[in-house]
């Protein structure tokens, strides 16, 4: 039996608002689209948020048995500065700004997001499709709109024709917005006046004599709108319709309701049967923006250069950190907040590496403890197929550290167990840590200086028990709790260590 078969997955679907069992459209496989980065400045929390949440999809579904087929985008075209096709494309903008090449500056910041997904431990996707690399693509389906009679052109752009669409489709349903209230609050626009109904979007933009980027089309020299690339791409690598897109909840509107009005005008159907959406993220209570002076990139939480961090925050704390709430939750990023999930998860890896070290004495078989082992692997898994809630599946690896360390410190106990559930429970306590949640003990010349340093002291804490100097024992054991290293001593006089 597969373990989905024996933990089937259970996701929230932003287009029903309801959780629906995961029914994939090929039994065993899973095709997934994420809406990647636009490439004009350095990678920041959003993107991480949304890359963790959709990576521990890909991970989880993938220990599960299936047959994963993970694309995930770069927008480097297409995207202008205002949702109603107005303003300067946000590549272009940023080219002119630092007087690039618009490529030179695509290229530099794909480079810094790769290096920053690299660092947070997120798989590459499978595939990894750009914008400008399927203009032949954007093109050939915005003909297919036209010809379906759901566009129409005009100056050398062509426009989505909602109210056309608005006969017999539903324009809203993924948002939940309501045509005629977008209508009260749509304002003038440029280039409104080309457009036949106010909310029309573009699928491709004749570009102005002032504009770099730009390709031959039928209908002149221009460059596609920014919602067209996702349904061109979406459909060539996963086809239609495919299992799962997902995204942050900001792109709800416009960007996956256009593309759903695409998907439905081009193919004549729904382009994806499951959509999921994480949700935004905070600073100290308030919403990150440059304006306010708390807008943090990656990079500056991995060193630390920003007056609002008081320390640098690894790249695993940060993941760590995501993972303590629910993707579909609002997360607010504060020092304490973090300095919290630095030492949890430093705990947790400690509980890791001393049941790497346990072995199990080899009997009895069944034991009085296998009914708890099972039910804490039992839990993991129905907690992470239940919406992939990795803030209960934390909880439940906390409960096994516990185990973990009242196994370490009385060997009775382990004999309790039967070799069976022990070492499934074992072999599921470092799966889901480092697997399915993605995380990694993060070591250096720093890791090994410090864990060589406890090593000593604990070997002078022996010497002294030996010895009967208890005032020197108890103080290296007080000195160490009070920088936050806990000593457990175990029956066998062996002594661990893990960080509070």
């Amino acid at each position: 039996m597969k373990l989905y078969e024996k933990y089937p997955v259970y996701l929230t679907n932003s287009l029903s608002r309801s959780k629906e069992k995961f029914e994939p459209l090929t039994p065993g496989h899973v095709g997934i689209y994420l809406c990647g980065p636009t490439v004009y400045g350095d990678p920041h929390l959003g993107h991480a948020r949304s890359a963790i949440s959709f990576d521990i999809v890909n991970r989880y579904f993938r220990h599960l048995g299936y047959k994963v087929r993970y694309v995930r985008n770069i927008t480097d075209v297409g995207h202008l500065e205002n949702d109603a096709d107005e303003g300067e494309d946000k590549i272009l903008k940023k080219a002119r700004l630092e007087q690039l090449e618009p490529m030179q500056v695509v290229q530099q910041y794909t480079n810094s997001y790769r290096l920053a997904m690299a660092q947070l431990n997120v798989l590459p996707p499978d595939i990894e499709p750009t914008a400008t690399g399927h203009i032949i693509e954007q093109i050939e389906l915005t003909r297919k709109i036209l010809e379906q009679g759901l566009a129409y052109e005009v100056n050398g752009s062509v426009y989505f024709d909602l109210k056309k669409y608005l006969q017999t489709g539903q324009y809203g349903k993924l948002s939940g917005k309501v045509v005629d209230d977008l209508l009260v609050n749509t304002r003038d626009t440029e280039g409104v006046e080309e457009k036949r109904f106010p909310l029309d979007f573009a699928l491709w933009k004749k570009a102005q004599p002032q504009h770099i980027m730009r390709w031959p089309s039928p209908w002149g020299e221009g460059f596609p709108g920014w919602h067209i690339e996702c349904t061109a791409m979406s459909a060539k690598y996963l086809g239609v319709p495919f299992d799962i897109h997902g995204g942050g909840m900001d792109l709800q509107f416009p960007h996956h309701e256009c593309e759903i009005a695409q998907g439905m005008g081009a193919f004549g159907q729904e382009p994806v049967k499951y959509w999921m959406h994480n949700n935004m993220l905070t600073i100290g209570g308030q919403k990150m923006a440059k304006s306010l002076g708390n807008f943090i990139n990656l990079q500056q939480f991995f060193t630390g250069n920003h007056p609002l961090l008081a320390q640098a925050y690894s790249p695993m704390t940060i993941r760590f950190f995501m993972l303590q709430a629910h993707y579909r939750s609002t997360l607010d990023f504060s020092n304490e907040a973090l300095q919290a999930a630095e030492k949890a998860m430093k705990r947790l890896f400690g509980s890791l590496k001393i049941l790497k070290n346990m072995e199990h004495p080899g009997s009895p078989q069944q034991g009085t403890q296998d009914q708890a082992l099972n039910h804490f692997v039992d839990q993991l898994y129905q907690n992470m197929s239940d919406d992939f809630n990795t803030a209960k599946t934390l909880a439940v690896l906390f409960d096994m550290s516990a185990k973990v360390n009242e196994f370490n410190t009385d060997k009775s106990k382990l004999k309790e167990a039967g070799a069976e559930a022990f070492n499934r429970f074992k072999e599921s306590f470092q799966t889901f840590i480092l697997d399915v949640l993605g995380l990694h003990e993060e070591s250096g010349r720093g890791h090994e200086l410090l864990e060589g340093t406890i090593r000593i002291l604990i070997e002078l804490r022996k010497k002294a028990r030996a010895e009967r100097n208890f005032a020197l024992s108890d103080k290296i054991r007080d000195d160490l709790k009070a920088i936050g290293i806990q000593l457990m001593d175990g029956k066998d006089g062996e002594i661990n260590w893990t960080i509070e």
